[in-house]
């Protein structure tokens, strides 16, 4: 427990709450308990948008919110999470069930951008919001917010792939209806044979952004083995 509260830079009264946020369900019911983390998961995930939310409001007053809820979107999204938690190691400090741990779970993206947001509820439980503020505040401190309201889905699929399979994903038209001045594109989106989404747009942009993002929730619960 000492590492992971030197990693966070806060040190809990209650280590019984760090305990629980760091605590998978495949843990817990392997051995017949009933405390894990996603309770805290759903409070950190409240938490966290209220302070990536002010931060961006005071930030960025000449911004319009269009522009705020696109670079949130960007900031809590899943994949951003995971990459954060990712770099404070925080799937090492997990407690994960035999099956999890054997099968990569301290990597999955799902499982760490969870055990993130559980760790920020419990830092809110214990310590109330100004330590969860100064935590989440360390590392938005850090974020590049140049341009960040026009990532799209494609780049951060891209990222995900990359890291796991080292190749870029690949699309593939599967149907184009309609006349030519409102045509729909239906597009899906693969890892070698694995198709990981689809998506339809009226154009192939839009359609190729619609699979990405559902491909980005596909690989939040599951492994690819192309």
């Amino acid at each position: 427990m000492d590492s992971i509260e030197k990693l966070i830079g806060y040190s809990f009264k209650n280590r019984e709450l760090l305990k629980e946020a760091l605590t998978h369900k495949s843990y817990s019911t392997e051995r017949g308990q009933t405390l894990h983390n996603e309770r805290f998961e759903f409070l950190g995930d409240s938490v966290l948008g209220l302070i990536v939310s002010y931060y961006l409001f005071v930030e960025h007053p000449s911004q319009d919110e269009g522009y705020l809820s696109k670079v949130k979107s960007v900031l809590v999204s899943r994949a951003n999470l995971a990459h954060w938690a990712d770099s404070l190691n925080l799937g090492e400090h997990v407690f994960l069930g035999v099956g999890e741990h054997q099968t990569g779970g301290g990597k999955r993206s799902s499982i760490l951008s969870n055990s993130f947001e559980a760790l920020i509820g419990a830092i809110y439980l214990d310590g109330g919001l100004e330590p969860a503020e100064t935590f989440v505040k360390r590392w938005l401190h850090g974020q590049d917010m140049g341009g960040m309201e026009e990532r799209d889905y494609k780049s951060v699929l891209q990222e995900i792939i990359q890291k796991r399979h080292k190749k870029p994903p690949e699309y593939e038209i599967i149907s184009t209806v309609g006349p030519e001045h409102d045509k729909v594109f239906t597009i899906r989106v693969l890892i070698g044979k694995k198709v990981l989404g689809m998506g339809s747009g009226k154009n192939k942009k839009e359609a190729q952004q619609a699979a990405a993002r559902n491909a980005i929730d596909y690989l939040e619960n599951h492994e690819t083995n192309p």
